[in-house]
Formats: C-alpha cells, structure tokens, sequence
C-alpha cells in the first residue's frame, strides 16, 4: 500500500515536468531574477561642459530611476530594441526624456545622459549628434543647457530625416522623368521600372510615417503650456520656476523643428502623389493599348467571317455537280460579284452590330477612350 502510494506521488511529480519538455524552447521567457539586479541600462553621460563623464556605464533601471527623479514606466521605451516604437518627448520634476528613432537621452539642468540602444546599427548619426551636442555645450549661449541639449537632438533627428529625403529625392525624380519622358510607351515601359516605383512608394510612405510621428510628438508638447514650462529645469533648480504662459523661448524653439519636419512630411507626400499620378497616366496609356490590340484582334475576325463568307460561295458551285449554270458565259462574273459582295455585307452589318452593342452597354464608351488616348498622347 505504501509502496504504491508512493508511486502515484512520484508520478504526479514528474507530469509537470513531461509537460514542459513539450514546450518549445523559443517560447520560454527569462525574466531577471531579483538577486540579479534586474534590468540594466549602457549610457554615457556629458556634463554641462560637454565633457564625457562616464563611458558605456552600466545602470539598473531601479537605480537610474531614483536618481533622476522618474518612474519606471518612463522608461519604458529605454529599455527595449524593438524597431517599431513610437517617438516621445516625456517632461518630469527634473528631466526631460527624448525616445527619438536612434538616440534616447535624458536631459537634466546641468547633465546629459544618452543611451546605448542595443541592436541599432546608426552609429554614424550618433557619432554627429555627440561631436554638435559637445560643440554646442561649449559655446556660449544665452539659452539654458537643457535647451541646447534638446536642441541638439532635434537637429540630429531633423538632420536625419533630410538626408534620407535626399538619398530618395533623387532617384525618384530620376524614374518618373524616364516614365514621363518615353516616346512608345508600349515598348519602354519595363517590369524594372514599375518594381522601382513600387518600392520607392513604400520607402516614402515610411519615410512620411517617420516625419508625422516626430512633428506630432513635437505639436502634442507645444499644445501643453505646463510642460513647456516645466521644461525650464534651471530655472526649476534655482528655485525660480516659470509660469503656465511664460514660455516663449522654448516655444520658438520648437516651433522651428515643427516647420522643419512638417516640410519634410509635405514633401514626401507631395513624391508619393506624383508617383500615384504617373502609376495612374501609366496605367491608361497600357490599357489604351490593350484596348487596340483587342480592337485590331475583332476586325480581323470579321474580316475572317467575310471571307468564310465568299468560300461558302466557292465550295457549293465548286462541286462536280452539272447545274447547267457553268454554261452560262457570265456565270464567272456574276458569282464573283454575288460572293464579293456577301462578304463585304457580312463584314458592314457585323461591324455596325458590334459597334452598337458596344454604344448600348456604355454610352459613354467612346467619349472614355478619346480621353484615354488624350492622356496617352500627353505623356509621349
């Protein structure tokens, strides 16, 4: 009885086990232990000097938290790689946290500090926002150091977004002058270019993407006058903290990424027009074509069906059979212009049919295809 007992209980014991054997390992989830320290943070930090205080340090997020004043959710989006995360500019008691798509720094009133996202390959954008963020930090200036920090992660992003507008600008131009500019349409229009214009469309979308998501990020805070008060952090730290409505050199600063990035926005959109309109012209000028390939293909079967017609004409008077018509010295003649004749009706009355079944289905048939050959004319 023991023995069995014991049995069942070994069995009960090792199920949870079995279970888990099943479950694939890529699924597993390893959370930090506490007696690990939790999550850790890699930053750099800058003094007011532009001076580099601390080199890829490592941090608990508890500890960095406590620190600077701020909760753990505020950095939430810190401690993540993940590729697809919306841009943010949090202002605290004591800091100001930018979540920009490849820098994410802390701004306080006399210390910067900038975070090493994992698994981010701009290394050539950060290497720039460090070389103007020290040059600006050691210019004098009459703004305070947390807005020459800020204004040096706005120029970083803004600076970006323009040179990835300019690396696509170009070829984009480039294929919709060579799609504008084709003389045989038929002939020069090549799958190469429609999958470049394709491709170049989703770059640009995304690109536009980008731009809206900071010019939001950018309108939501000037939108809000506490935060852009609570962003004087000298002043805060003074003990001379600004009013609701006292803002306005933070405002004009942020008023000028706002225009920077909404031209950057406007004219991707204006790009991805021009592409849909030339999509578009391009599309008419194919099915213009297709159209008189059909046309074409139509009236060379009713020119078959007259000709079918005229043999019926040859095969019944062609067979040995005496009819005592052949004797006839017009015979010749007049079957010629009989057979002739019927194949040139066939032909008229066809082709009058054909063109009015097509008038009854869309009345508006003829007036579509004289614009479509318009457009077509247009773009050659």
């Amino acid at each position: 009885m023991n023995v069995s007992r014991l049995a069942s209980r070994c069995l009960r014991a090792a199920r949870p086990y079995q279970l888990c054997a099943h479950i694939p390992k890529r699924r597993c989830l390893h959370r930090p232990s506490p007696s690990s320290g939790g999550i850790r943070l890699r930053c750099t930090e800058f003094d007011e000097t532009g001076s580099v205080k601390i080199i890829a340090g490592e941090f608990r997020k508890a500890d960095l938290c406590q620190r600077h004043s701020l909760l753990p959710r505020d950095l939430r989006g810190i401690d993540t790689s993940t590729a697809f995360q919306k841009p943010t500019i949090l202002v605290r008691s004591e800091a100001i946290l930018a979540n920009m798509p490849h820098l994410k720094a802390l701004i306080k009133s006399d210390l910067i500090v900038l975070f090493d996202t994992f698994g981010s390959s701009d290394s050539y954008n950060k290497s720039l926002f460090i070389y103007d963020l020290q040059e600006r930090l050691r210019s004098y200036s009459d703004l305070p150091f947390e807005f020459r920090a800020l204004e040096a992660v706005l120029v970083s992003v803004t600076s970006s977004l323009q040179s990835e507008m300019e690396i696509l600008e170009a070829p984009v131009n480039k294929l919709l002058g060579d799609l504008e500019d084709i003389s045989d349409i038929d002939d020069s229009v090549q799958q190469k270019q429609l999958l470049g214009l394709l491709q170049y469309s989703k770059k640009l979308s995304k690109f536009e993407q980008d731009a809206l998501s900071i010019h939001d990020v950018i309108k939501e805070l000037l939108d809000n006058d506490e935060d852009l008060a609570a962003m004087y952090l000298t002043a805060k730290k003074a003990g001379k903290p600004r009013d609701a409505s006292d803002h306005d050199e933070i405002e004009l600063l942020l008023e000028a990424y706002l225009q920077q990035t909404e031209e950057l926005a406007d004219k991707a959109a204006s790009l991805i027009s021009d592409m849909r309109n030339t999509e578009e012209i391009v599309q008419i000028s194919l099915d213009v074509s297709r159209n008189s390939l059909m046309w074409f293909q139509i009236r060379v079967n009713l020119i078959t069906l007259s000709l079918s017609v005229v043999g019926i004409y040859g095969g019944v008077f062609g067979m040995n059979f005496t009819n005592h018509f052949e004797e006839h010295p017009l015979a010749l003649g007049i079957v010629t212009s009989v057979a002739l004749t019927s194949g040139l009706g066939a032909y008229l009355i066809s082709a009058y049919k054909l063109k009015s079944l097509v008038r009854n289905a869309n009345p508006r048939f003829l007036q579509g295809r004289a614009l479509a050959k318009s457009v077509a004319k247009a773009v050659r």
